[in-house]
């Protein structure tokens, strides 16, 4: 199992999210999550925005990665969303994200983070991976692309 699905739990799918820009966007998913995990939302709105101030975790071809580092958590989230209508998101190639990979990490993280990112960017990378991702419309098959993906897909 890769990095990115060993922290991503169904309740952390969030297809067809309705959001108008990226702060909108961040305030949704940090709502859900907090609902989920009870970390505070203030607590990953502000860090997924002050790493966003840094500069756009929007990679282009509709994607981004926003991620953050979070005081008090003591093991990685990772989440998937995609929006009903694609969103601005400052991205290299001004294509607006569909596509958003979510990572919070322990604050003072290890590797573990990077290992994250590194994993996503390969799937990124499989044009297969992308086109089932994109076509998946149930949670369910989502769920599975993530956890079947070893890298050796396409």
């Amino acid at each position: 199992m890769n990095s990115f699905s060993k922290y991503l739990f169904p309740e952390n799918i969030f297809l067809n999210l309705c959001s108008s820009n990226k702060m909108q966007a961040f305030a949704k998913i940090s709502e859900e999550l907090e609902r989920q995990h009870q970390i505070g939302r203030s607590l990953i709105f502000d860090g997924l925005n002050q790493r966003e101030q840094l500069g756009s975790t929007g990679l282009g071809q509709g994607v981004a990665i926003p991620h953050a580092q979070i005081k008090g958590l003591d093991h990685p989230i990772a989440a998937f969303a995609r929006f009903d209508s694609p969103i601005s998101f400052d991205s290299p190639d001004k294509i607006p994200v569909s596509e958003m990979f979510i990572f919070l990490v322990p604050y003072n993280a290890s590797i573990e983070h990077l290992q994250m990112l590194a994993d996503v960017t390969e799937m990124l990378c499989d044009d297969r991976f992308r086109t089932q991702l994109r076509k998946a419309s149930e949670l369910r098959a989502v769920r599975q692309l993530f956890e079947d993906w070893t890298g050796a897909i396409g």
